[in-house]
């Protein structure tokens, strides 16, 4: 699928504002000046500076340039994005680190949260990801069994494991996110090459099909030099922020 026009300048403008090129403070081109610098009219501009606008990275301002507030890399919650599609979205080349494929037993965390036995399998995945090979997350997911067991046939260092099980008819319907900061393990530190006690974000994470029912816990811990969150609410819309592109995509 061609990448639509919107998505092309928010990633062009979030390489550029990782590299410095545009500096924390500092405002980006006006909308003209960026309709003319990419070839688009200003329905995608609007677009992509309200995506960045939304993951924290720009403040916009009516009538005046949007301006640079952050250069870390955000992951929004307002929907959730799998960290290999957010990589790309953000121009950052994504990896994975494969430490464990298992199936045990579930723990009591587990069973608690999956709705299952403790007595019962789960199949346990853990893995660093990287961020243009920087280790910036070591990601621990729990599935029920039923999902977890097509992972056995799966190369869990190739790619998106939510991209894998959605083309096998999983469906990642909704998902229930809880944030908090603790200090890095011995081997959380291993593995992101960091300190022990270093802070670090954490996203727990459980994940529904259709009906509702849980089928993964995650525990993702983010090394905090290199991850923020955004999180977005609004009661209103400015109707100019999201300008349906009329070229198409």
């Amino acid at each position: 699928m061609a990448e639509a026009r919107h998505e092309f300048v928010a990633r062009r403008l979030r390489a550029l504002i990782a590299s410095g090129d545009y500096a924390v403070g500092q405002s980006l081109p006006s909308e003209s000046a960026l309709c003319a610098e990419y070839g688009v009219s200003r329905g995608p501009v609007r677009q992509a500076l309200a995506s960045l606008a939304a993951e924290g990275a720009v403040h916009l301002s009516r009538g005046r340039p949007a301006v640079v507030r952050s250069d870390h890399s955000a992951q929004t919650l307002d929907t959730f994005t799998p960290f290999s599609q957010w990589a790309r979205r953000t121009g950052r080349r994504s990896g994975s680190k494969t430490l464990e494929v298992s199936r045990r037993r579930a723990s009591a965390v587990a069973a608690q949260t999956l709705g299952i036995d403790i007595d019962d399998f789960v199949v346990e995945v853990v893995r660093v990801r990287y961020l243009d090979s920087e280790p910036t997350m070591i990601e621990r997911s729990v599935f029920v069994d039923s999902v977890g067991s097509l992972l056995f046939d799966f190369d869990t260092d190739s790619g998106s494991i939510t991209d894998y099980l959605t083309g096998l008819g999983v469906r990642f319907e909704s998902m229930s996110h809880l944030l908090d900061a603790v200090s890095a393990d011995a081997v959380d530190a291993d593995s992101l090459g960091i300190a022990v006690g270093s802070p670090l974000l954490r996203e727990r994470r459980t994940s529904r099909d259709e009906n509702g029912i849980a089928f993964e816990f995650a525990d993702d811990r983010y090394r905090s030099d290199q991850v923020v969150f955004s999180i977005v609410n609004s009661r209103t819309v400015d109707p100019r922020m999201i300008a349906p592109d009329n070229h198409g995509s």
